[in-house]
């Protein structure tokens, strides 16, 4: 195997090594950014949800309190509950990969109701009460969603009236959704969760179409190197070591003993130039004695 063919299998290699790690690493990065772009997204969904459940509760319904019957409920006007679902749908509208739902074991609104992923992410609020915020990447018709969710805990005795015995619930409420769901919460009980989700397929996809782009373009790169140093090594070793060999073999066979050999480069080649001339010199001088004699 030649010095050629060797010196390219070793810097291929390497190339290859290289653009690996050079491709792994985008798509690693490329994933850290979609991550944390995801993550922002859904807290600012989650957060706006979030402040307007807290001003209907702390504005908007002791307002309406004052103007209806204690026994009227409109949902519209008096559950935080409905009114961060319909300002999520208003939301919806516009944006449609994004969702967010008041994901609820037992809610009064069907629509509420848990599926097994968001149970499961209820119960690790429920196994660690301290918990005030879960994040990670979950399956949703087969697409691959970041999701953020925080715990709905029963803190107040109020939240009972409407969620705890049906008899004492508004009659509003209990024309509407009836008796059968929603009701028996316990105090302290963590009940729901509020879950933004975020979709991940399109800037995954981009990730690793820039991890491949990447890689490509490093692979042409080191192709054309590779090219490069081919044509040097021609030039500059292998062809005068293929020369300097032929001319040591004419010598050993007592060819061209009176034709100089001359290299200057400042190079190992030179160098092992010089010292064939100084052989061929050494030579023809030892072939001149020996025909005086």
């Amino acid at each position: 195997m030649g010095i050629r063919i060797r010196t390219m299998l070793v810097i291929g290699v390497l190339g290859i090594l290289s653009i690996s790690a050079i491709g792994f690493m985008s798509y690693r990065l490329s994933m850290k950014n979609v991550m944390e772009e995801a993550s922002i997204k859904s807290n600012i969904i989650l957060n706006y949800a979030m402040a307007s459940r807290k001003y209907m509760k702390q504005v908007q319904k002791p307002l309406v309190r004052q103007i209806v019957a204690e026994d009227r409920f409109y949902p519209e006007l008096m559950s935080g509950f409905v009114t961060a679902r319909g300002t999520y749908e208003l939301f919806h509208d516009s944006f449609p990969d994004y969702i967010f739902k008041q994901a609820t074991l037992d809610p009064l609104n069907p629509k509420n109701k848990a599926d097994q992923t968001e149970m499961d992410i209820i119960d690790k609020f429920k196994d660690n009460s301290d918990k005030k915020e879960d994040s990670g990447i979950v399956q949703r018709d087969g697409k691959e969603v970041y999701y953020i969710a925080q715990p709905i805990k029963v803190d107040k005795a109020s939240c009972l009236t409407c969620h705890g015995d049906p008899s004492i619930a508004p009659k509003d409420q209990i024309d509407i959704y009836g008796t059968e769901t929603g009701y028996n919460w316990k105090m302290n009980d963590t009940v729901a969760a509020f879950i933004v989700y975020v979709p991940l397929q399109a800037a995954l996809e981009v990730a690793k179409d820039n991890a491949i782009s990447l890689i490509l373009f490093a692979g042409i790169g080191v192709l054309v190197m590779l090219a490069i140093v081919w044509l040097f090594l021609d030039r500059t070793v292998v062809s005068p070591i293929l020369h300097l060999t032929q001319v040591t073999e004419d010598l050993s066979l007592g060819k061209n003993l009176e034709q100089p050999l001359e290299y200057t480069t400042r190079t190992e080649i030179g160098t092992l130039g010089n010292s064939i001339e100084r052989l061929r010199k050494s030579l023809v001088i030892l072939f001149k004695k020996l025909a005086k004699k």
